[in-house]
């Protein structure tokens, strides 16, 4: 399965962390365009962590060679979006031969407008929750490495499932810490 995923997505940094490590251990193929990691170093550089940015969207680029795709001027043209600035990335989507559109702003891809290039749209908390359903000890194992990953750095971890939700991803944290 090939995803596109959105800036809104990687940054911020768990919910990142959580998506690129899901889909290096072989959950689904990730796909993006040198205009949605430019978005990420924007935002990234407005809080004061440009530097950050550019290692690590070398260090996916990296990890996935094949991840970065371009859409062509023809099919951002014949597109038409509730916010047209996200026309680049329903573009890379279908140029990219997406299954499906990983976002936060569910809002701005009509499902009616992607269902003509058959992409699927999916909010990370859902595809998540579908991944995990499917293989837990695999998404349990991503979730654990993560913590360690920000206990080591200082962030507190004792309660992982406010993590999850403050990452917007309250129905995962549900499932895997609830027990």
């Amino acid at each position: 399965m090939r995803v596109l995923i959105d800036a809104c997505v990687l940054y911020p940094t768990v919910l990142r962390e959580i998506v690129v490590k899901t889909a290096f251990r072989g959950a689904f193929t990730p796909l993006w365009s040198p205009r949605i990691l430019e978005e990420w170093r924007r935002v990234a550089q407005k809080r004061g962590e440009g530097e950050i940015a550019d290692l690590e969207i070398d260090g996916i680029n990296a990890l996935f060679p094949g991840a970065i795709v371009q859409h062509s001027f023809e099919t951002a043209a014949r597109l038409s979006l509730p916010d047209p600035d996200d026309i680049h990335v329903l573009a890379a989507a279908i140029d990219g031969a997406a299954d499906e559109l990983l976002t936060m702003n569910l809002k701005d891809f009509p499902a009616r407008t992607l269902a003509r290039d058959d992409i699927q749209l999916r909010a990370p908390d859902t595809f998540l929750l579908e991944i995990f359903h499917s293989d837990p000890n695999m998404l349990r194992g991503v979730l654990e490495e993560i913590m360690n990953t920000a206990d080591n750095h200082g962030i507190d971890t004792a309660n992982p499932r406010a993590l999850l939700k403050r990452a917007r991803l309250p129905r995962l944290g549900k499932a895997v810490y609830t027990s």
